[in-house]
């Protein structure tokens, strides 16, 4: 996949002139969820040219599906949108997931700009060209590699962001460091996420996901490490959805799924108990992440058999190799989840969290 610019500035009218629009495209159309358009739609709509057309959708992973693919092509279509326009994604990852994989498939491919407004899609999931849609409530099962033309991070949209959606996007700032930083883990494992500079975060993970995805762009080798606490965190989301859209957020799901892979590397030898302890319980400190009932294991452990990694009936995971390491494509049996299921119920309940036992 070709590189593409992603540009980070804190002056929201420098960025968008970058796009250049006028007169490249045959159309600007803005795809909002029913929040960006409220917010962060007003900052963009007088930076944009007077004739610019725009879709919206509901708010939500549970959104996040064919049916609101086909409502988005349905008024591509009556716009008589052609293949020279350009999509504005302007959203989180649910806009940003679903406008690239709308993008990518209307008439075989339009342009389209990723504009993230929420910390999780500025410092994850805007960058490295992943588009897609849930299935059947396996989270993003439907899906393609799209380069967009660029992404536009204006840190300003945070000012909208609630603390629990904060908190979700620190969840990926927290992986970035784990799987490629260890010196930066150890500065900030002692602090609180709230007290670091958040455009210097971004900045930090957008250059360690930027380079690892254009050494890899589909996948295929070193990309997969990007999924540390991924493997059972999509499958903690995956349960979740459908019971109620803000059960669990995809950084809490994330988050608890590093506990339990964090858990796997310490069982397989590849990280002390020490700093399995220490992973464990920052994330217990600072995040909100869910209670899961024992009744629902045998579910995940269902929802991680579709995960993308997997090969030849083997359920594969990404395991850290000592702090700021990784090793993938790992096998991962049922037992290692239930025991790692039962380690993450046991911290939730105990205020002092304890090194796992030997």
């Amino acid at each position: 996949m070709e590189k593409y610019p992603v540009l980070t500035g804190n002056d929201l009218s420098v960025l968008i002139d970058s796009l250049n629009l006028a007169g490249k495209y045959s159309q600007i159309i803005v795809l909002c969820d029913e929040n960006t358009y409220r917010l962060c739609y007003p900052l963009v709509s007088p930076l944009l040219p007077e004739n610019h057309r725009v879709i919206g959708i509901l708010a939500g992973e549970v959104h996040k599906t064919l049916a609101t693919c086909e409502k988005i092509w349905t008024a591509l279509c009556e716009m008589n949108t052609d293949r020279s326009a350009c999509l504005l994604n302007l959203g989180g990852g649910v806009v940003g997931d679903i406008g690239g994989f709308v993008a990518g498939t209307y008439k075989r491919g339009i342009a389209f700009v990723q504009i993230p407004t929420s910390l999780l899609a500025q410092v994850d999931a805007s960058v490295g060209g992943k588009t897609g849609v849930d299935f059947l409530n396996y989270k993003n099962q439907i899906g393609l590699f799209a380069r967009p033309e660029s992404v536009l991070i204006y840190p300003g949209f945070l000012q909208t962001l609630p603390e629990r959606e904060w908190k979700s996007g620190f969840a990926e700032i927290l992986k970035h460091y784990l799987i490629a930083d260890k010196p930066g883990w150890e500065r900030i494992r002692n602090v609180s996420p709230e007290t670091l500079d958040t455009e210097a975060e971004i900045r930090h993970s957008v250059a360690i996901k930027s380079a690892i995805t254009e050494k890899d762009p589909h996948e295929k080798n070193i990309r997969k490490s990007l999924n540390f606490g991924h493997t059972v965190g999509h499958a903690i989301e995956s349960y979740f959805i459908g019971f109620d859209q803000e059960q669990v957020l995809h950084g809490e799901a994330v988050a608890a799924g590093m506990i339990c892979e964090s858990f796997f590397s310490w069982q397989a030898g590849l990280i002390t108990g020490e700093e399995c302890m220490q992973i464990t319980q920052y994330i217990n400190q600072y995040f909100n992440i869910p209670e899961i009932p024992v009744f629902a294991y045998k579910t995940i452990f269902h929802c991680m058999a579709q995960d993308k990694k997997n090969y030849s009936g083997e359920i594969r995971t990404v395991l850290l190799s000592g702090i700021g390491n990784t090793v993938f494509d790992v096998s991962v049996s049922e037992e290692s989840l239930l025991a790692s299921m039962e380690y993450y119920q046991q911290q939730l309940q105990r205020h002092t969290i304890r090194i796992p036992a030997s």
